[in-house]
């Protein structure tokens, strides 16, 4: 009996986060966002393309690339791999007035209850996964463009720009935030949080995650 309480005492220390198809699927984006992000420097400002050179090989790493971005997050949605993904999807969707209150507050004032991701986290990953969609159609517009009438062509150069500083901005804050959090980076490079760390930032995941494991516990003792 004592050997099975340290097992479980062990088991609840460390909380998986993410799963490797999760970190996989994170890993890949974010090379095919730096990749982007690179060629949209050179291709941008005239003076770093003229230093590289070969500028139809940079479109061309650009437009194939920003083509591939979904592909990562779809296979990882798809399937019985994709259970957990597919779960924190919804969470990410899923919004309580105690978080909303959260926006209207401009953060100021932390949220009561914390599920699996703050409101910040729900934020950012509604921002990648539109952007995605956004940049990808606007892409298309301007690589194959004589297929679109010129308001279209117009309107798509205006948003893909505006929308790729704001991506800018967004993915050095990702970084920022990442590195003042080392125990939260290392749930997306290792997989697992610690039980104090779940208590403080996310208790309300922590509860359902430990009541799980006492549910399959007990169906283990029945056994």
């Amino acid at each position: 009996m004592n050997v099975r309480i340290d097992t479980y005492q062990q088991a609840v220390s460390r909380i998986l986060r993410f799963d490797r198809v999760q970190r996989t699927a994170h890993w890949a984006n974010a090379l095919l966002f730096g990749i982007l992000m690179l060629t949209a420097l050179l291709l941008y400002f005239p003076g770093l393309s003229g230093i590289v050179g070969r500028r139809a090989l940079v479109v061309n790493i650009h437009v194939w690339t920003g083509i591939a971005l979904p592909v990562p997050l779809l296979i990882s949605l798809l399937g019985p791999w994709g259970a957990r993904m597919r779960r924190d999807l919804r969470r990410v969707n899923k919004w309580t007035r105690d978080e909303i209150a959260w926006l209207w507050a401009l953060g100021r004032r932390a949220p009561r209850v914390v599920d699996k991701f703050n409101p910040g986290q729900k934020l950012n990953s509604l921002f990648v996964g539109g952007s995605i969609v956004v940049m990808l159609a606007t892409g298309i517009v301007l690589k194959w463009f004589q297929f679109f009438p010129v308001s279209w062509r117009m309107g798509a150069t205006f948003v893909h720009d505006v929308l790729a500083f704001a991506i800018f901005v967004v993915v050095i804050g990702h970084i920022i935030f990442a590195l003042a959090h080392p125990e939260s980076m290392r749930s997306m490079v290792k997989g697992w949080v610690t039980e104090g760390w779940a208590a403080r930032h996310a208790p309300a995941w922590l509860r359902e995650e430990t009541g799980e494991m006492e549910e399959d516990q007990s169906v283990a003792h029945s056994d």
